[in-house]
């Protein structure tokens, strides 16, 4: 480098060396110096002094090397030389043991004879270190190589520095690159260390050492790395599961450089935000809206995590929805059903008359199909739900609406007074009674109420035709009812007449026989409460005949 500075040098005073030089304490260092003065100048011999700190002899600057005279300022006894040749233009200069009070700047004067002297601006900057330069890259980001440099000055010929690098454990797939660099005559060893940094090494001190050959002197560098890494989730709940009306408290622990942005949702809904390590989710009373799914998640500007957690709340089933009372033909096909919600899912079952008709292990909902209703699907129906935190029911009620059926102990008696039919009819809505002895041509209905009397329980009607009794009976007596959904015609038979019977146990036989026939037919009904005695007004006299 020197060579080639020479060359473009003009031939006037002028003066070339490093603007400025490192060296660490204690070692040496040698500063390059070449200069030039003016062509018709021949000198005979070429002298050179060093000055420190200023140029200008009438200061009186330190004197760091007289060639002349071999003498220098007290502090730099013995500690320097010319390295150079004077003659050939070389001014290069060698300081040993080096302190910090040496460090400033250095000027060369040249000395050709009488009053061809002259002192050169051009100055070298000494620096005396005391432990090496690690440089580190303006960002350093998890999982992206990242180079570490320590600088390390390489100015003294008669000490040459070896550079390792201290507390490098845990870096992953480090390895170390070096070499030497020359800049304006000054010579630095560069020692790269290249790793792929993750969150571990944020905080993380790294080493540069450097030491001389045959001598007990050691410097040192650091250098604390500032590692960017996108957050991590270091710390959560896991799921949980709690009945209504507790307290709940979640946390979510972020470890990120720089601050993260910390989030709670739950179903996309954002519940609380901080930046922050640690956000925490409060749920002061729980109740079933809390049940579902909660996520953490954090972002910053090197990436997002999330995770979610599960909170199950558990509660007794809820008052079952069934159906509305309803009405249905018989012959008609009828869907009941009941649904409700707990946690966890209920049992869920369809009961009539305390007979299970139809039952489901943990589900909300229940349906029971009744492909055909018949009359005697009429009634009142509950759904039960139940879990181990509760219960609860609903009632509803079906109403078959049918024609009427004529039942078998409708028949015709003789007393000893007189002959008695009972029809006996079970029917939805009510039907309308009416007797008919055709041969006869004798009608009555159950208006009538001094020829028929009629008793009501529930479904259940059984209609009493008395006649006064004659010598011949009646082939034929009819039995005929009829509702909106159907009619029949029934004939009612005589019980056996041939061992007299109804003669020989007289009329108060006959009351109590009517009474026991009432009572059986009352037996037979259904009970239901509210039982109505239909009344009906007297028929004309002139539409009832005498047997």
């Amino acid at each position: 480098m020197i060579h080639s500075i020479q060359g473009v040098l003009s031939r006037h005073w002028s003066a070339w060396m490093p603007p400025s030089i490192s060296a660490f304490k204690e070692t040496c260092v040698a500063i390059p110096c070449r200069f030039d003065y003016p062509e018709d100048i021949r000198p005979s011999a070429i002298h050179g002094i060093w000055y420190y700190n200023s140029p200008y002899p009438r200061n009186f600057p330190p004197v760091v090397l007289n060639s002349k005279t071999n003498s220098a300022h007290e502090i730099y006894l013995g500690r320097t030389k010319i390295t150079g040749d004077l003659q050939m233009s070389n001014c290069s200069i060698q300081i040993d043991k080096v302190t910090s009070e040496l460090q400033g700047k250095y000027y060369f004067r040249a000395d050709l004879g009488g009053y061809n002297q002259y002192t050169y601006s051009e100055h070298a900057n000494l620096y005396i270190l005391d432990e090496p330069f690690v440089v580190q890259p303006q960002e350093i980001v998890s999982g992206t190589e990242a180079e570490i440099t320590c600088l390390v000055d390489d100015n003294c010929p008669d000490m040459k520095p070896s550079v390792t690098w201290m507390d490098i454990e845990g870096l992953e797939h480090h390895n170390v690159y070096a070499r030497l660099e020359e800049n304006n005559g000054a010579w630095k060893q560069i020692s790269t260390l290249r790793f792929l940094p993750t969150h571990k090494n944020h905080g993380q001190r790294l080493g540069c050492k450097v030491t001389f050959p045959d001598s007990e002197l050691e410097y040192k560098g650091f250098a604390t790395m500032d590692v960017r890494y996108a957050p991590r989730i270091v710390d959560i709940n896991s799921s949980t599961e709690t009945t209504e009306g507790t307290q709940i408290v979640f946390l979510c622990a972020i470890d990120s450089n720089p601050i993260s942005r910390v989030m709670w949702f739950k179903d996309d809904s954002l519940l609380k935000e901080d930046y922050t390590g640690n956000l925490t989710l409060e749920l002061e009373y729980v109740t079933y809206n809390h049940d579902g799914i909660y996520v953490c998640a954090a972002e910053n500007e090197y990436g997002r995590i999330n995770k979610s957690i599960g909170l199950a709340v558990m509660y007794p089933p809820w008052k079952p929805s069934v159906n509305a009372s309803l009405v249905a033909i018989e012959g008609e096909p009828v869907t009941l059903w009941c649904n409700t919600q707990g946690n966890p899912d209920p049992i869920l079952t369809i009961v009539k008359d305390k007979q299970v008709l139809n039952s489901v292990i943990f589900q909300n909902e229940l349906v029971l199909e009744i492909p055909s209703v018949t009359h005697e699907h009429d009634g009142e129906y509950w759904c039960l739900a139940e879990n181990q935190y509760g219960h609860s029911n609903s009632s509803f009620n079906l109403t078959v609406v049918f024609a009427p059926l004529v039942l078998p102990e409708s028949k015709c008696t003789v007393t000893k007074d007189n002959v008695q039919c009972m029809c006996t009819v079970k029917s939805n809505p009510d039907p309308y009674i009416m007797f008919e002895i055709p041969e006869k041509n004798f009608t009555v209905s159950e208006l009538n109420a001094e020829y028929v009397h009629s008793q009501r329980n529930g479904y259940m009607v059984s209609s009493i035709l008395t006649l006064q009794k004659e010598t011949k009976l009646p082939e034929v007596v009819l039995c005929s009812v009829s509702n909106l959904y159907g009619k029949k015609i029934h004939e009612l038979h005589f019980q056996d007449t041939n061992n007299l019977i109804w003669a020989k146990i007289g009329p108060v036989g006959a009351v109590v026989v009517f009474v026991i026939l009432v009572a059986v037919g009352g037996y037979m009904i259904k009970t239901r409460e509210n039982a109505s005695v239909v009344t009906c007004s007297n028929a004309p006299r002139s539409a009832i005949g005498h047997l």
